[in-house]
Formats: structure tokens, C-alpha cells, sequence
């Protein structure tokens, strides 16, 4: 019988994990089905026990859901607690739901592993202060880094979240318009290219040598943010498939207790 996966979003329809976990199911000889599940907010408790009573295994959480997710599980790991955020989920029954957050151990491998950046003593921006940033600064905080900024464009919420982990390193915030120059590394933790915008930065963040992630990520590698970053002074950029192949890597030890490999995908 098919183990029944999906992911949760709003939208959904752009989501390249259907065909990342059906490689990882040929690797591993099981058997899934994959369904896309575009809930609204307002929508996405009943979504969620929809699939649950559907015999729903596991689940991804994206965008717009992952701080409501947070809310729905009855128990939650000590990593999702600490983001406040979770990407993961997995039903041990058709009534129970664990929650889990992937997202910073998969960025964190992409960029020291497969991009070849080190982390250690590096200024890290990042941009945007919701679940996606919630879920990154204690995994990439684990690789030593120099400092963390967070800027968003409600201060008062990049400074909440900086808050949150400064027990863990040096994280501080700054308002969007005036996040600093000459960052390692700058992280888009917004929702915005997905429509195609730009956060409100300014190009000096970019340092010589600088590497601009993009979360979000598309079918060529390339989207309005890291195109803009490289046009103005970004060294190299990459878009966020490698976080989504490895958070997904994360996402079978969680449901299966397997590890398949990403090397593929990367390729």
C-alpha cells in the first residue's frame, strides 16, 4: 500500500517536492503518493486532519503556515519549539501529529557542504523575520559565525526574533532599509519572490566575495532576488533547491528512520 505524503502551502501549485520525494522513494524501494494541498490559513487545521484521517504518514509546511503549524501538533521536537516554527510533519496516527523543523539543518548543509562556504566567523544577513528566518538562525548559529543580523521591515519583529536566539550567539536586528554593508552572506528569508519583488535592501550589503541565497527557489536556478544580487555585487549566488533536497534528506530520517541520498538531485 502507498504511504500518502504532501505538502501544505499557500500557494502550493509552484512546489518541486513532489518529485524530490518520489526519487527518494525509487532509491528506497518504497511506495508513496504525493499530493499538493493548497490550504489557506484560515483553512489549514482542517486540511491538515483531512489528510490525518486520509492515512497521512508525513507532511511538509511552507509558506504562509509554518508558525501556525507550530499550533496543531500535539508534540513538536526541541528544534521546532526553539524556532517557534515548524516545516515537518509526521502522523503517528490518524489523530496524532508530531512536528518537526528541517529547514535550518537543510540550508545549513547546502551552504557549508554543497556550495563550500564556511559559515565559521562569517557576517550573516538575513532578511525577513517569519517562519522560513525562524527556522535557519540556530543551525546556521551552530557553524560560528561572526554575527547574525536579522532586518525586516517591522523592526520590532526582526528585533523579537534576534531576541529569541541571542543565547546562542550574536544575533542582532536591524530595520530593512539600513541592515549594513559587506555581508559573507545574504540570506532572502522573505516570501517575495515568489511574486517576483524584492525586499527593500540596499545594494551595499553585497560584499566582494558575498554569497545571496534565495530561499525560494525555481526551475532554472534563478529568481528576482539572486538575479538582483548579482547585478549589484553579489560573487555568486544560489537559489534555495539545495535547502529543499536536503531538508527533505531531514524529512526521511524523520518519517522513515532512512537516509536516501541527494547527490542526484544536486546534479
Amino acid at each position: 500500500m502507498a504511504e500518502r505524503l504532501a505538502v501544505f502551502g499557500h500557494p502550493v501549485a509552484h512546489s518541486l517536492s513532489p518529485g524530490i520525494h518520489r526519487t527518494f522513494a525509487e532509491q528506497t524501494g518504497r511506495t508513496i503518493e504525493f499530493e499538493l494541498i493548497d490550504a489557506a490559513p484560515e483553512a489549514l487545521a482542517d486540511a491538515v486532519r483531512a489528510f490525518a484521517s486520509r492515512g497521512g504518514v508525513g507532511a511538509n509546511v511552507t509558506v504562509p503556515h509554518k508558525l501556525a503549524a507550530l499550533e496543531l501538533v500535539d508534540a513538536a521536537s526541541d528544534r521546532a519549539k526553539l524556532a517557534g516554527a515548524v516545516n515537518l510533519l509526521r502522523f503517528e496516527s490518524r489523530t496524532l501529529v508530531f512536528g518537526d523543523n528541517s529547514d535550518g539543518a537543510g540550508l545549513a548543509t547546502d551552504i557549508t557542504e554543497n556550495l563550500g562556504v564556511a559559515l565559521t566567523g562569517m557576517r550573516v544577513l538575513i532578511v525577513g523575520a517569519g517562519g522560513a528566518c525562524r527556522g535557519i538562525v540556530a543551525p546556521l548559529l551552530a557553524h560560528g559565525p561572526a554575527e547574525i543580523v536579522i532586518a525586516n521591515r517591522t523592526h520590532s519583529t526582526a528585533q523579537q526574533v534576534a531576541a529569541r536566539f541571542a543565547f546562542l550567539g550574536r544575533v542582532v536586528s536591524s530595520p530593512l532599509a539600513s541592515a549594513g554593508t559587506d555581508y559573507d552572506v545574504v540570506i532572502n528569508a522573505t516570501s517575495a519572490s515568489i511574486t517576483g519583488e524584492l525586499p527593500a535592501l540596499r545594494p551595499s550589503v553585497f560584499g566582494s566575495a558575498s554569497l545571496a541565497y534565495d530561499l525560494f527557489y525555481t526551475k532554472d536556478g534563478e529568481t528576482a532576488f539572486t538575479r538582483w544580487a548579482m547585478q549589484n555585487g553579489a560573487a555568486r549566488t544560489a537559489d534555495g533547491w539545495g535547502m529543499l533536497v536536503e531538508q527533505a534528506v531531514e524529512c526521511w530520517r524523520v518519517w522513515f528512520g532512512i537516509t536516501p541520498d541527494a547527490k542526484p538531485l544536486l546534479r
